[in-house]
């Protein structure tokens, strides 16, 4: 088996887009694998790819306003599907009414929204606050023939659900080439091919209808200053889900939403990551 080279990197201030996004940019230096968590994030890449001066290049790339510290020692070679299996992929169940897992995963229980996602996917499986936080929003909506669009939609988890809820059509958004790629293979992976995955940032938007449901879980300052591509994509009475921020940010982007004619009508919170409704005026 071949040996890895085991990286962390811590990264201040941290949240999800942060690590998704550090996740992108080493998949280019070919590392496969990445684990992300409140403080950064632990990738793999096979020892004879290993450049430690990648790291310049990368934190050079990062678009966001961080410390990044970074570490690393080698890993001998073992069963990677083990591996994820035993130490960090481990399947989620939430509420009793929604299981993520891989495909190598074999002991899952039967619930009524069954969604796989592949270990190497960067962009998300369903552990992190925000990710959980819709999904129970997504749970409790109505979505029976609602129109859907998932702005942000890293592996596609959150379209994908919104499609076995019975939402249609779904349109799926994603920035990144590589996160495109893994939103596509867990379109399928699930047998929905009707979700649209497009690859685009919210210039994107304009080809669009508009939509019943209008989901974006990324950060702060995308959601504020996109706000306005968002709120022009959302039908009237229909409702947007937000996340990728705490509650301190909470003040902020609703007044940056209620400049686009959106009503404040939930607020939800885990361990201070917060999810935000919205619904437009008619």
């Amino acid at each position: 088996m071949n040996d890895y080279i085991e990286v962390r990197l811590d990264i201040s201030p941290c949240d999800e887009t942060s690590t998704d996004l550090l996740a992108a940019l080493l998949c280019n230096k070919d590392y496969e694998s990445f684990v992300p968590d409140n403080d950064g994030l632990t990738a793999y890449v096979k020892k004879e790819f290993f450049d430690e001066t990648v790291f310049k290049e990368v934190i050079a790339d990062f678009p966001f306003e961080a410390t990044i510290e970074v570490r690393w020692s080698t890993v001998e070679g073992r069963d990677w599907n083990a591996e994820w299996e035993k130490n960090y992929f481990k399947p989620i169940v939430i509420d009793n009414q929604c299981v993520i897992h891989s495909s190598f995963h074999t002991d899952i229980p039967s619930l009524p929204y069954d969604i796989v996602i592949d270990p190497k996917m960067a962009f998300g499986t369903g552990h992190h606050q925000t990710t959980s936080l819709i999904i129970r929003r997504l749970i409790e909506m109505p979505l029976e023939n609602k129109s859907v669009i998932d702005m942000g939609t890293g592996t596609g988890i959150l379209a994908i659900l919104a499609a076995m809820r019975g939402a249609n059509p779904v349109n799926a958004v994603e920035i990144d080439e590589f996160a495109h790629v893994n939103a596509v293979e867990n379109v399928r992976l699930n047998g929905h091919a009707e979700i649209n995955v497009i690859l685009g940032d919210a210039g994107a938007l304009d080809n669009l209808e508009t939509a019943d449901l209008f989901i974006a879980n990324i950060n702060r300052n995308i959601i504020t200053a996109d706000m306005r591509h968002y709120a022009s994509k959302l039908a009237e009475g229909g409702d947007m889900l937000l996340s990728g921020f705490y509650e301190e940010d909470v003040e902020t982007i609703f007044a940056e939403a209620s400049n686009h004619g959106l009503k404040h009508t939930g607020t939800y919170v885990l361990d201070r990551w917060t999810c935000l409704q919205l619904k437009k005026l008619s």
